[in-house]
């Protein structure tokens, strides 16, 4: 813990303020070490929904099976902004960088939240096509960030 001038306490990792998985989210992050997108899918209504909760946000089945899928990590930037600055030192660190939200190709409405890397502030637009890639954080976190989709068969 590093204590801040006003008195508050910020927890800080070598990389950046890191998630702490729990049962919900765990399959996520494994996917994300294995180098793979998986959301969190009903097995009633075949819905996917992110972030992970414990119940079908969809048919509300109280029965449905939710698991994990592996999707394509392909999608485009539906909304964006250009983070400048934060009182958070890991993050202010790193200021500017583009956050996006990101509509997965998978289904109308899926939307995952990340970082933009490889890609001039000036170029970045909504509907942007962009493909998830990985970057290590620790041992057990590994974040799916987005660039702009490359051309060709493997992306």
């Amino acid at each position: 813990m590093v204590s801040r001038p006003s008195g508050r306490k910020e927890t800080m990792a070598p990389y950046r303020v890191l998630p702490v998985p729990d049962e919900l989210t765990e399959p996520y992050w494994e996917a994300t070490r294995r180098g793979a997108l998986a959301i969190q899918q009903c097995g009633s209504c075949l819905r996917f929904q992110h972030p992970p909760v414990y119940f079908c946000t969809d048919c509300h089945d109280e029965d449905a099976e939710l698991a994990f899928a592996d999707v394509s990590g392909r999608g485009a930037i539906y909304s964006y902004y250009i983070h400048e600055d934060s009182d958070i030192r890991a993050f202010g660190e790193k200021t500017p960088y583009p956050v996006v939200m990101v509509e997965l190709e998978e289904q109308a409405g899926l939307f995952v939240l990340a970082n933009l890397l490889d890609c001039d502030f000036a170029e970045i637009a909504a509907g942007m096509p962009v493909e998830v890639v990985f970057e290590r954080a620790s041992e057990e976190i590994v974040f799916p960030q987005f660039r702009p989709a490359r051309a060709g068969p493997e992306g």
